[in-house]
């Protein structure tokens, strides 16, 4: 298929001025992205600097002044008038043509793309591969990012669905967002141009933790990423280790505090929570133990823990965890049984 933004980077890059607003792109979407904003941009410079000038002198010529009347007839210049009617529409006209090349082309998913299945959930994202396996994570300072690595040069086709809210996927590099709908699939392709890391935001307001849903993408070499696509299948095979990775993976840190990492609310630390008496909303008790956290992970509204009744309901992971999954899951909770819970909840 033809792609129109294969060939801009050729066709405009001598015309793309750089500003430190943007960040560098990485996608041949881009280039096209940053001519027509960088037009536009001008355009309304060219316009409003003027148009500013002349409003003050007409203010100040044509002041109301003692003895003086002005003209009750409507005055008329006819090459005047042709002349800020044709040149805007011929401007708006170059700006809907060069919007609807870029979104045609962002439209039109080529073949043989290397395809990815986004999933966006309250409040993380998560990528399955075409082998079937997962995403890893990027531990940028305190916080682990789940991390999207894709080839170079090669064209990408996300499959994106929400299990949950709308949900925005936007990276700033490529110049690509594109909506994550509940109970459809949406589609998003990109042609990826040059190796790095780049930043992922969900740019639709999706609740409490809207903020931490970030991500990383990492553009790397083909044997790199083959080399990304084999690990992404292995899972741990250490309990203790296994439980970490789920926890991350499945987005428990996006609500639960664990060890010294994840977000303080609005679900429970797992710190110092094993075996201890858990109060619930109907005010009876229940242990903190391998039922109580089976019977959570499957079907999260079942014991709600008193004082999270008003957070934000857990969405249930049955049918898409396994039961050695959850039981890696109850050996990373046992690990924490004498962790300090973190300030707060």
């Amino acid at each position: 298929m033809y792609s129109i933004a294969s060939d801009m980077p050729f066709i405009l890059a001598d015309k793309v001025a750089p500003y430190a607003w943007f960040p560098e792109g990485a996608s041949s979407f881009a280039p096209q992205v940053d001519y027509l904003f960088t037009g536009i941009l001008w355009i309304c410079i060219l316009f409003f600097v003027p148009i500013v000038i002349a409003m003050v002198y007409f203010m100040w010529a044509f002041r109301e002044r003692p003895g003086y009347r002005g003209s009750p007839e409507a005055l008329h210049n006819t090459p005047l008038e042709i002349t800020w009617t044709v040149i805007p529409t011929a401007i708006v006209v170059w700006i809907f043509w060069e919007g609807a090349v870029g979104y045609l082309d962002m439209a039109r998913i080529p073949k043989g793309t290397v395809d990815v299945n986004v999933t966006a959930k309250k409040w993380v994202w998560s990528f399955k591969y075409e082998n079937g396996g997962e995403n890893s994570f990027e531990k940028i300072g305190s916080v682990d990012y789940p991390k999207l690595v894709l080839p170079v040069d090669q064209d990408i086709k996300l499959i994106m669905r929400s299990e949950d809210v709308l949900h925005s996927f936007y990276i700033p590099a490529f110049r690509a967002k594109r909506d994550v709908v509940p109970g459809r699939y949406n589609y998003m392709w990109f042609h990826t141009t040059k190796t790095g890391i780049y930043d992922l935001f969900c740019t639709e307001y999706c609740g409490d933790n809207h903020s931490n849903m970030n991500a990383k993408v990492e553009v790397v070499s083909e044997e790199e990423y083959k080399k990304a696509l084999e690990k992404a299948v292995q899972e741990p095979e250490d309990p203790l280790e296994r439980g970490k990775l789920l926890y991350k993976r499945l987005g428990c840190s996006t609500c639960h505090y664990a060890g010294d990492e994840g977000a303080n609310g609005p679900g429970p630390s797992y710190n110092g929570s094993w075996g201890k008496s858990v109060p619930l909303e109907s005010g009876e008790s229940v242990p903190f133990d391998e039922n109580y956290v089976r019977e959570s992970i499957l079907n999260p509204p079942a014991k709600k823990r008193k004082g999270y009744g008003a957070a934000s309901p857990m969405n249930s992971y049955a049918g898409r965890i396994k039961d050695e999954q959850i039981d890696a899951l109850i050996t990373f909770m046992k690990s924490l049984e004498n962790a300090q819970p973190k300030t707060g909840k």
